[in-house]
């Protein structure tokens, strides 16, 4: 399926992290050209694990783009095997991350990269380049920020809490240590200077999109351009992930409203437009009139390849309408 371009809307930021982010991203690569088109991602949850530097968000994406992402498990790479964590388990070794054996591959290389000198974002571009990908994978910083989740059994590194921990800990809150020392990645900065709308993909708006809006003023440079976000949930339900979880236990309603509201209370005037499931109808109306962010229902829900695609045009579509 070949890329078109869309003219009115050439140069287009989008915000992702995790497996619903990654789902969108690549319904908007298949219709915006790699010229158009690049993709600022958390690495909020990227840690230190066996001696190897993992990047979680960027590995979603680019397992996503390169269309190798584990369609049965929902995350990791397709045809993977597992003898690696399987022999290290027999061994006495940490098991509870399952890398496979093709997904360990990749984290080498990143580590060899990165131990060799290179930046998080020359080697993810080594690596998105290797499996063909002609997108742009931008890490959000090229400096470490590590997403701590405060909960009732104390404070967790991201992956503790989230694969370790299964996300059973009851959440308080979260912080991003690095956060205030980091700088946005130089491709990101470039990219902005010509940008002309941004998209927020249905990604975890606590753990996936704050660490990149909260990073060195970046929302605030947001604020001239059309900026639309879906939501990442459907009928009070996360499609993937523990973000209605989160908000359930931080007394927030697992809402597409109250996703809205998180975004407008934490960076007033962002939003130019919100997409919710067509499930949440009513939704759109409460929040077009309530918040006073336009906002249209349509199936969000990505099952297919087409689901994907066809959410991207709708985004696009609705972005380019709220362009001056």
């Amino acid at each position: 399926m070949a890329a078109t371009s869309i003219t009115a809307m050439s140069k287009i930021l989008a915000i992702t992290g995790g497996v619903g982010g990654a789902k969108l991203a690549l319904g908007l690569s298949k219709v915006l050209a790699s010229d158009e088109l690049l993709f600022a991602v958390n690495t909020g949850d990227d840690f230190d694990h066996l001696g190897l530097h993992i990047s979680p968000d960027i590995d979603s994406l680019t397992y996503a783009l390169a269309e190798e992402n584990n369609q049965e498990l929902g995350w990791g790479r397709q045809g993977e095997t597992w003898q690696f964590i399987e022999s290290l388990e027999a061994l006495g070794g940490e098991s509870w991350f399952r890398l496979g054996d093709k997904d360990m591959a990749l984290h080498t290389q990143r580590t060899q990269l990165l131990n060799s000198g290179a930046s998080l974002s020359d080697a993810t571009a080594s690596i998105t380049q290797a499996l063909n990908i002609a997108h742009t994978v931008a890490p959000m910083t090229n400096t470490p920020v590590r997403t701590i989740v405060h909960s009732d059994q104390g404070d967790l590194a991201f992956q503790h809490y989230f694969v370790r921990e299964q996300c059973q800990p009851a959440v308080t809150g979260f912080s991003f240590n690095g956060l205030a020392d980091a700088r946005l990645n130089p491709v990101i900065e470039n990219w902005l200077e010509r940008c002309t709308g941004v998209i927020i993909c249905p990604s975890n708006p606590y753990v996936s999109v704050d660490p990149l809006l909260k990073l060195n003023g970046f929302a605030e440079r947001l604020t001239d351009l059309p900026v639309v976000a879906i939501s990442p949930i459907v009928g009070g339900l996360a499609i993937k992930g523990p973000a209605a979880k989160m908000m359930a236990e931080l007394d927030v309603p697992a809402s597409a409203y109250a996703v809205a509201q998180h975004y407008e209370h934490h960076y007033p005037g962002l939003m130019n437009g919100y997409i919710v499931d067509k499930t949440d109808e009513k939704e759109a109306s409460r929040i077009t009139d309530g918040l006073r962010i336009p906002t249209i229902a349509t199936n969000s829900i990505m099952v297919t390849l087409q689901d994907r695609v066809d959410l991207a045009h709708t985004t696009l579509g609705f972005l380019r309408d709220l362009t001056p």
